[in-house]
């Protein structure tokens, strides 16, 4: 098994089918690489390699990580929504 397999089999990626753009693809990858991560923890700690409080701490910094990730990539937020929502609203009550 060459390197390229290895890590291919070590930390597998799917393919991404959301809306592409630079952002969401940066916090698909992030997303993948934290549950791979969450992955590894929990089997650590299953066989009880990892103590249950060090994994605890672990998963904790790793959800702080992508939640940072997903806050400086705005992830969620639509800045232009909100003048779109606005004057939808105000058709829709008015055709009612």
């Amino acid at each position: 098994m060459n390197t390229n397999e290895k890590a291919n089999f070590l930390y597998p990626r799917s393919r991404y089918y959301g809306s592409v753009n630079p952002e969401n693809l940066v916090f698909n990858a992030n997303l993948q690489e934290f549950t791979q991560r969450i992955n590894f923890i929990c089997a650590l700690e299953t066989s009880g390699k990892l103590a249950p409080e060090e994994a605890y701490t672990q998963i904790k910094a790793l959800w702080k990580q992508l939640k940072r990730s997903k806050k400086e990539l705005g992830i969620g937020q639509h800045p232009f929504r909100s003048d779109d929502n606005n004057n939808e609203g105000n058709q829709s009550s008015e055709d009612n």
